[in-house]
């Protein structure tokens, strides 16, 4: 399947967490978000997804930002209280 690109923003701290992450996991940090998704779309759709990233930091973090999502908890914010201007 051919790839898209996607451009995501990210406060500059996270970034560089991401890419020191990526590169300690033998990863890129489009892998890791390519693995997010791509288990939360299996859980979706009832499917079992194989833990690539087996990280267990990743996988905590994985669990818990999905348990908000499941349980409303999650507190969404707009792109200027993230970002500023």
């Amino acid at each position: 399947m051919p790839k898209t690109r996607i451009n995501v923003s990210l406060d500059q701290d996270l970034a560089d967490f991401a890419k020191i992450f990526a590169a300690e996991n033998r990863t890129s940090f489009s892998e890791i978000i390519t693995q997010y998704l791509l288990s939360l779309k299996r859980q979706v759709d009832g499917e079992s997804s194989e833990k690539i990233l087996a990280h267990p930091a990743f996988q905590e973090a994985m669990e818990k930002a999905q348990t908000k999502l499941r349980n409303g908890t999650a507190r969404w914010h707009s792109y200027n209280e993230v970002f500023g201007e």
